[in-house]
């Protein structure tokens, strides 16, 4: 990489650490392109070069604050071997992410239904579309081998990210009375019951 690709690049992570920066003290409502140029002390002119737009960058940031989130559930995933210990510990990497990096899940899911993020959708859908991959390639043998219900894999999604999804956001907003340690100790073994076979659960 030339020093001249360098540079830019340093850039566009200085003003995307600033951006969550300024997400996580001051909200959507202080969530402005002066704020953020302002806190990374880059010009208005070099986020648009590098970003387009205020929006750009918006989506840009919640790109990658998914894409770590994604990469952690994965790792936990392939430590595993069996289909309960891995949707376990899927659920786990997303419980834990959510308290190690609040600011990042924050940023995810208060702006997730945002207006910024729109004029983006489409990238935004590519990115979590390629991160999932890797999650339902592991998921399908076991799918295929009847370890885990034959579901589609939206719904399958959903029964799986969805209640730990809805935790982290309750928690992350304070409004709610939620115990993140306790639901780490509950939620894992139930989604995974939710997501095995009907014979299975009957049993």
């Amino acid at each position: 990489m030339s020093p001249r690709q360098q540079r830019g690049e340093a850039t566009i992570d200085r003003l995307l650490t600033s951006a969550l920066d300024v997400f996580a003290t001051s909200g959507q409502p202080g969530f402005t392109v002066h704020a953020v140029t302002t806190a990374s002390g880059v010009s208005l002119g070099s986020l648009y070069h590098h970003f387009g737009s205020f929006d750009g960058l918006a989506a840009a940031l919640f790109t990658r604050c998914m894409e770590e989130l994604f990469d952690e559930m994965t790792a936990a995933l392939h430590r595993t071997r069996t289909a309960r210990t891995g949707i376990r510990a899927v659920v786990h990497a997303y419980l834990r992410f959510t308290e190690e990096h609040p600011d990042a899940a924050l940023f995810l899911h208060a702006s997730a239904y945002s207006g910024y993020l729109a004029a983006h959708a489409d990238q935004i859908r590519a990115a979590k579309v390629a991160k999932l991959g890797p999650i339902a390639q592991w998921l399908r043998p076991r799918m295929e081998a009847g370890e885990i219900a034959p579901l589609p894999e939206p719904l399958l999604e959903v029964l799986l990210l969805g209640p730990v999804a809805e935790t982290a956001r309750r928690w992350l907003s304070s409004t709610y009375d939620i115990d993140l340690a306790q639901a780490a100790r509950i939620l894992p073994e139930r989604i995974w019951r939710s997501l095995q076979p009907d014979t299975a659960a009957a049993n």
